[in-house]
């Protein structure tokens, strides 16, 4: 596969507005968040780290990011701007920078996968900071970031996700996410959109779940025969075996926006050490058909989804050391845990499968992460 172009990184940042005013102004924003992307890919983790990089790295880097006149920003200058930044306006920059990277994938033909799940800042938190709790949309097949919203803090992850929904590109795509989002509002957002759910249903939808429940708890009839598909995998020391049966058989019952499947997933994880054995079971619900996507393929989707909490959650609170940072003024804590997600997604879209030691090679390769940010990104080289 010849490799694909997309435009810099960098030039995506450009078209991001500076509110501060022009006189006086010495540094371009455009650079201050590629060299920040650029610190972070060489594990500089916290904003007074970044402020360093170009002092450890030499000012032969200074040019690319137009500090070339007046050098690097001190520290103070990188507290003061972040604090101040939009941050609305720079997560939607790099969703439009995701959906190119799509475009040039081109995965449009095939039914992207979509999971969405909050993450607390807990250090920020602690701290007061304001909408320290970020939902976030993860793109199952490739690992990108698509987008990131604060939720406010008198409100919860239910009371912002419709505008977030309505603010990314979902034709052709899929929302799995836990059973806070099992709700018909959602549903119906994602179906006038064009878009699909693969959902879970708990009791907090107590009617649906009992109905499932019932059905997958008899033989079904022959002339309606459930679907159904298995995977077995090895991880981590451990058997994890994926059951699900599938059926059409209460679409007419329910009502649900656009329901055409409910499902059982079975899923049992066997310890061969100890032999302990833990079976777990969850009903749902999908607004794809069994000839868009039969057994196999909602069972693919349900396993997918939980990447968001392994690929993306779990690699800015151990590898990124997210939790143990305290920023707190204006949206800088949002800030930087979307630099991480840029980041991640660089690296994912790259090949990088093991984030910790590409952030360790590239610590002493920094022409390669700065290459990643301020040159044309090189698709499926």
């Amino acid at each position: 596969m010849a490799a694909i172009e997309v435009r810099p990184l960098i030039d995506i940042l450009a078209e991001i507005k500076d509110v501060r005013q022009k006189k006086g102004l010495r540094h371009p924003l455009s650079g201050m968040l590629a060299l920040a992307c650029v610190a972070i890919l060489c594990g500089y983790q916290r904003v007074g780290a970044i402020a360093e990089w170009g002092r450890n790295y030499g000012e032969q880097y200074a040019k690319a990011f137009g500090f070339e006149k007046h050098g690097y920003p001190a520290q103070i200058t990188w507290y003061r701007v972040f604090g101040k930044i939009d941050i609305k306006q720079v997560e939607t920059k790099l969703t439009e920078w995701c959906e190119e990277i799509l475009k040039a994938l081109q995965l449009e033909g095939e039914l992207i996968g979509i999971s969405i799940d909050g993450k607390t800042l807990r250090g920020s938190k602690r701290q007061g900071a304001e909408n320290s709790h970020l939902l976030s949309a993860y793109i199952h097949q490739i690992g990108l970031v698509l987008a990131q919203v604060g939720v406010d803090d008198k409100t919860n992850e239910l009371g912002v996700v419709e505008e977030f929904l309505l603010s990314l590109a979902l034709r052709g795509r899929v929302l799995t996410g836990d059973a806070l989002f099992t709700q018909k509002n959602v549903t119906e957002t994602l179906i006038e959109k064009g878009g699909d759910y693969v959902l879970p249903v708990k009791n907090n939808q107590e009617l649906t779940h009992e109905a499932i429940e019932l059905w997958f708890a008899a033989p079904a009839p022959y002339h309606l025969p459930n679907q159904m598909a298995a995977v077995t995998e090895k991880r981590h020391g451990r058997l994890t075996q994926w059951h699900i049966e599938t059926t059409t058989a209460l679409n007419d019952y329910l009502d649900w926006p656009g329901l055409a499947q409910v499902f059982r997933l079975t899923r049992t994880v066997i310890f061969p050490k100890t032999g302990e054995t833990q079976t777990n079971i969850q009903y749902g619900i999908t607004s794809l058909s069994p000839d868009r996507a039969d057994a196999a393929h909602l069972l693919t989707f349900k396993r997918h989804h939980w990447g968001i909490e392994n690929g993306l959650h779990w690699v800015r609170d151990v590898t990124f050391d997210e939790d143990r940072s305290i920023l707190r003024v204006g949206q800088t804590h949002h800030l930087m845990a979307t630099l991480r997600n840029v980041a991640i997604s660089l690296l994912r879209a790259t090949g990088h499968i093991q984030i910790a030691s590409t952030l360790r090679f590239l610590a002493a390769q920094p022409d390669r992460a700065l290459a990643l940010v301020t040159d044309p990104l090189l698709l499926g080289e």
